[in-house]
């Protein structure tokens, strides 16, 4: 009598726990179902933006509605009575060329910008090698920046007055000093023009160095290795790496040219031919009364501002630049 093998095979092992073809998620083994279905988590993130978008809110956009809102209007700031002039503050404004001859003065602080910005490229390029006493560039360089712009308009104000600092320095050289600086507005408006250098490119200077910091320290050791002089890791390495700074800086150097105030105001109130258009609306809103042209100005240089902003963006657009 012969024996019949069994054909049965062994029961397969219980699945271990972590190691089965379809692992449970992290949210349905905590609570059962997916995190999207949980209305608190979904609502999270919007209560940590509630305080922010408020202040934006509040601080932004309805000061930016109540001034359009005023520009339609014939309202001089004080009274409580604001009647309704539809579009006579724009036509008033369009209608006046003198008006916007004042943008002329804004060319000399868009020359300076475009110098500053070169001067800060420049330092921040040499100091993003290894230097000695490269902090204290730094810091020299970034300090005019933190000072007050009352300040600097004030210690500027007698730089440039007859027989000032300036008018100092340059006796000991031998040039006569009998000039104006702040009497004609060619002089004046270079002048001050040439403050506004001094103040910003400390800050474009700072974007500069943050942006070429960030660029790997690899590149740099491939580029040497290959002989590349340093005007070529600039031109291949550098420039690439920074442009989206770049163009940030040229906007706001377009935008600060056109909306110049402290420097000047402090300097010289407008005065000799050096009015900008901030000022400008500054004397309609609080000198003459007049609060519905003030914020019509006002308008009409944000859109302006806009409206550069766009054209430059849409010509040089942003490019993600990945070298490594």
């Amino acid at each position: 009598m012969t024996r019949t093998a069994s054909t049965a095979s062994p029961p397969a092992p219980a699945a271990e726990p972590g190691r089965t073809g379809k692992q449970p998620s992290r949210q349905r083994a905590r609570g059962g179902t997916s995190w999207r279905h949980q209305p608190l988590r979904r609502v999270t993130p919007w209560l940590f933006l509630l305080a922010p978008l408020a202040l934006l809110v509040t601080f932004t956009y309805v000061p930016v509605g109540n001034m359009l809102y005023y520009s339609f209007t014939d309202w001089d700031g004080v009274s409580p009575e604001r009647n309704f002039v539809g579009t006579e503050n724009y036509t008033e404004l369009f209608t006046r060329p003198e008006l916007f001859r004042v943008f002329a003065v804004s060319l000399y602080y868009l020359a300076a910008s475009f110098v500053q910005v070169a001067i800060a490229l420049y330092f921040a390029t040499i100091l993003s090698f290894d230097l000695r006493f490269r902090n204290l560039f730094k810091g020299i360089l970034f300090f005019p920046y933190l000072i007050n712009g009352v300040a600097i308009g004030f210690v500027f104000l007698y730089f440039f007055q007859d027989g000032g600092t300036l008018d100092s320095v340059l006796s000991w050289f031998g040039v006569g000093t009998d000039h104006a600086w702040l009497g004609s507005p060619e002089s004046a408006n270079t002048s001050l023009a040439g403050v506004s250098v001094w103040r910003f490119t400390g800050l474009n200077f700072v974007l500069f160095l943050g942006a070429i910091q960030s660029i790997p320290g690899e590149l740099y050791e491939a580029a040497q290795l290959d002989g590349a002089s340093r005007w070529q890791q600039f031109r291949h390495i550098i420039a690439p790496s920074i442009r989206p700074v770049l163009s940030l800086s040229v906007i706001l150097a377009i935008s600060g040219s056109l909306s110049v105030f402290e420097i000047p105001y402090i300097m010289t109130g407008g005065a000799t031919g050096t009015s900008t258009f901030v000022i400008q609306t500054v004397k309609f809103a609080f000198q003459f009364n007049k609060t519905g042209l003030a914020s019509a100005c006002a308008v009409v240089l944000l859109a302006i501002i806009l409206l550069i902003t766009w054209i430059q963006r849409r010509l040089v657009p942003d490019e993600k630049v990945d070298l490594v």
